[in-house]
């Protein structure tokens, strides 16, 4: 070590004798920096050296991951009705019998499983379902019947200002569709603004403010605990300041057998409509999927006690529960204006009744 620290004292006293020191001094540093670096200015050598071009991965269509999102559905729905039915060569009373435990227990529900019995029953009369791939067939007909009945896609641009109030229970996925919801306005060039009315549920702000950040989108908020109608007083008179589109108000995730917090929808309502005239001019109900009859539940109270106008149905990648699409559109005569299946911004879609059959039966 001494020896090593001689060395380092008669090497700098020649350098200076010479005139090195200086360049040294100036040399140093730059080495660091190369070394610092030098990962960074290397790596993309390998890279252009590659001369073969990889191969491009095409993502898959929205139909595709729509009939890989509904799988569990169509196993539980279509499958074991591909089990009673395919290969029957007649079709009788006891056929009919089995297929509607098999729609019940895949909650399309009693009340539209009935009905679709029945018509069934009466085309059997006709004759018209000579075999199991006619039955099929004429099950796939009647639901997309009862779908499209009600269907009517959200027309955002039918107002200067339109109010989009979004509710439903905690746990359903209301804030990330709204997120969803907002980054694919704004992608259309339409000028957004959230309202963070749900002050109760922890950080429940803080998840829209980031999602506002994701898609550009300003967010009107207060502090935790606050009251909602104040926030949704301030959003208003700020989505009117600011000349937006599109103003996105989510709220709290209200127990539906809770009376008080159903008035307080309604309070929200009047000072939107007071701030607004017109407004809101969709009441979307967020249902998970997941839940099954429990989703119809939330529906029927939701409708009754906040005027509930249009749904959108989370979580249908998940689940074996996709019949419950059919059951709330139906029985409430509500329009299912989205279904989400899957994670991405992408994946939240608007919904069309018919593809939405075809990806169920199609083989």
């Amino acid at each position: 070590m001494e020896q090593k620290e001689k060395k380092g004292f008669f090497r700098g006293l020649m350098d200076k004798i010479t005139g090195a020191d200086s360049a040294e001094e100036i040399a140093a540093p730059l080495d660091v920096v190369v070394t610092t670096h030098a990962p960074e200015q290397e790596e993309p050598t390998p890279a252009l050296a590659v001369t073969a071009t990889p191969a491009v991965v095409e993502k898959p269509s929205f139909f595709e991951r729509l009939k890989s999102g509904l799988k569990k559905t169509k196993d539980g729905l279509v499958g074991r009705i591909d089990a009673l039915v395919l290969g029957k060569k007649e079709i009788d009373a006891d056929t009919l019998e089995e297929l509607e435990e098999i729609l019940i227990t895949s909650d399309i529900g009693v009340k539209t499983t009935v009905e679709l019995i029945r018509t069934l029953e009466q085309r059997l009369g006709r004759n018209e379902l000579k075999d199991g791939g006619a039955l099929r067939g004429a099950l796939k007909e009647e639901i997309l019947a009862r779908l499209t009945a009600h269907h009517l896609p959200l027309d955002i641009g039918s107002q200067k200002l339109f109010v989009l109030l979004v509710i439903g229970v905690n746990g359903v996925g209301k804030t990330t569709t709204i997120g969803k919801l907002a980054s694919r306005f704004t992608a259309d060039g339409k000028k957004v603004l959230l309202a963070a009315a749900d002050t109760f549920r922890a950080a429940a702000a803080e998840q829209l403010v980031a999602w506002g950040e994701r898609s550009g989108v300003d967010v009107i908020r207060h502090k935790e605990g606050a009251d909602p109608s104040a926030v949704v007083f301030d959003a208003c008179k700020a989505a009117v300041a600011r000349g937006v589109d599109i103003l996105i108000i989510d709220t709290a995730g209200r127990l539906h057998t809770k009376v008080n917090l159903m008035e307080e929808m309604k309070k929200i309502r009047r000072v939107i409509s007071r701030e607004i005239p017109g407004a809101p001019h969709e009441t979307l109900l967020v249902l998970d999927a997941a839940t099954g009859q429990n989703a119809v539940s939330q529906a029927r109270l939701f409708k009754e006690a906040a005027g509930v106008t249009g749904l959108a149905l989370t979580k249908l990648d998940g689940t074996a529960k996709g019949g419950i699409v059919v059951a709330v559109s139906h029985e409430f005569a509500l329009p299912v204006r989205y279904i989400g299946v899957g994670e991405s911004i992408d994946d939240l879609r608007d919904f069309d009744p018919g593809e939405f059959t075809d990806a169920l039966f199609q083989a």
